[in-house]
């Protein structure tokens, strides 16, 4: 899926390797991608650039992504861009620490190019909905707030765990859309666990008995889709 306008990225990492990686997969799909090797680099670079997405890795010299996310933050004062940090799934800490400072997301490495893109992509849906000063993922009934981490059913807060809550986030930000079950293995779990197809129709399950049969409709052989 290409971009549908030259939606600008930031990169912040010290391996060389890993820059090029990720910006010659974003390049790829249309985005506009910019570098830098520090913190304090990403911190200059986002107010030259002024990137819809910053992805950033934690540990770097000079001034680390934790540091580099408070002060784009709380000095520069800027609520967008967004903002996801790039951890080993060994970093639990850092996923918290970053969550604390800021940030809106993180992925996990390694970086599957297919994971990658679809992550972006549902952040940058994120960042438009926020330009747009419109719910997260609302429809006439159902708005899925990803700041509190809850759904809100007819105006009444219903808490879910996070994966149940990954997967109707991902449901209901197309609705109409059919997301195929690798699409949803790629996007909701990734590369954190080995789990098999049964493991979405028991969340599907779940999910239906806690917002009622009609949002989530089942196509026989392919995935599923959101209905408002």
């Amino acid at each position: 899926m290409q971009a549908t306008k030259a939606q600008t990225i930031l990169l912040v990492d010290d391996e060389q390797d890993i820059l090029d990686f990720l910006q010659y997969n974003l390049e790829r799909e249309g985005y506009k991608v910019f570098t830098a090797s520090n913190g304090l680099e990403g911190v200059e670079m986002t107010q030259k650039v002024a990137p819809d997405l910053i992805l950033m890795d934690v540990m770097m010299p000079r001034m680390d992504g934790i540091e580099a996310c408070q002060m784009i933050r709380q000095e520069l004062q800027l609520s967008s861009p967004l903002i996801a940090f790039l951890t080993s799934r060994s970093e639990d800490y850092s996923q918290v620490a970053g969550f604390e400072a800021g940030a809106d997301d993180y992925i996990t490495k390694p970086i599957r190019p297919r994971l990658l893109i679809s992550k972006v992509e549902a952040l940058l849906r994120r960042a438009g909905r926020k330009q747009n000063n419109e719910p997260e993922n609302a429809s006439s009934s159902i708005v899925v707030n990803r700041e509190r981490f809850l759904v809100l059913l007819e105006g009444e807060e219903i808490l879910l765990p996070k994966k149940e809550f990954e997967l109707i986030e991902l449901l209901a930000s197309r609705p109409g859309k059919v997301f195929t079950r690798e699409q949803i293995l790629t996007t909701v779990w990734g590369d954190e666990t080995i789990v098999g197809e049964r493991t979405i129709d028991v969340h599907i399950r779940k999910l239906r008995e806690k917002l009622g049969e009609s949002y989530i409709r089942t196509i026989k052989g392919v995935g599923y889709t959101f209905s408002e």
